[in-house]
């Protein structure tokens, strides 16, 4: 089980304020080596501030945010963000750079030599369904949303970081667009074995890709286990009272599963 291996990102009684109002508050959980941990929750519910606490965009106000067993204050930055790799709905791909310069970035910053970094580049574009031929030398502006978010996916794993963080990806996607994605990401995780934390506010979403769900609201988490734990959390198992969050968004899971 994935939650008997080693812990990759630790959270200790963080909160994090901005103009002393607090964003997120005393967070205390533990994200294993391995696991897709999906941050659920609406808009302002605290997902992404609790996620840039982990590549430290955010630096806690109280607390602390263990990275490999050492707080994120302690590790240089940019050491630290070359080891999580990172994609956004936007993907954030350079437009002026082509796909093969986009996906060789952080590579080439690490100093790798050019054939080493090309090889790297074809190998990760034809793991995300990019025939590197067609698409290695095209620019941002000459793909489909769902191939700019492929190739961020690519552009992330290119150093092999064991960290990898994704906010909301495939939100701007068409339906099934994002289904594709969502495939290829489960079939993805499974071959690399990457720790995943996803950010999404599509419990759907959060059904299909999360081996965990923490479920966020004004700040705190509120929920955090399995989806089976999830369901019996939410509806008062193991004498639990639900929380009036979880209950909502299992509601809307059930009424998406009777249309």
């Amino acid at each position: 089980m994935q939650q008997n291996n080693p812990i990759a990102v630790e959270f200790r009684h963080v909160t994090f304020s901005r103009n002393h109002r607090p964003l997120v508050s005393n967070l205390n959980f533990a994200i294993h080596q391995g696991e897709a941990l999906v941050l659920l929750g609406r808009s302002g519910s605290g997902k992404t501030t609790t996620m840039k606490l982990i590549n430290r965009l955010l630096t806690p106000t109280q607390g602390e945010v263990l990275f490999d067993g050492i707080p994120t204050t302690q590790w240089h930055e940019i050491q630290l963000r070359r080891k999580i790799g990172y994609v956004i709905q936007e993907t954030g791909l350079f437009p002026h750079f082509t796909v093969e310069r986009n996906v060789g970035l952080v590579p080439a910053l690490e100093g790798w030599q050019p054939k080493q970094i090309k090889a790297r580049v074809y190998e990760l574009l034809q793991l995300v369904g990019l025939d590197p031929q067609q698409f290695a030398g095209r620019y941002p502006h000459e793909l489909s949303g769902g191939q700019k978010q492929r190739v961020g996916v690519a552009r992330a794993l290119a150093a092999d970081p064991p960290v990898l963080l994704m906010d909301e990806p495939f939100g701007a996607l068409d339906p099934i667009t994002r289904l594709e994605l969502q495939q290829e990401f489960q079939r993805l995780q499974r071959e690399l074995g990457k720790t995943v934390v996803f950010v999404t506010h599509d419990i759907q979403e959060a059904f299909v890709l999360a081996s965990r769900i923490g479920l966020m609201y004004e700040g705190e988490l509120v929920v955090l286990g399995t989806k089976d734990e999830f369901m019996r959390a939410s509806e008062g198992g193991a004498s639990l009272t639900p929380h009036p969050e979880s209950l909502a968004f299992l509601e809307c899971l059930r009424s998406l599963d009777n249309i």
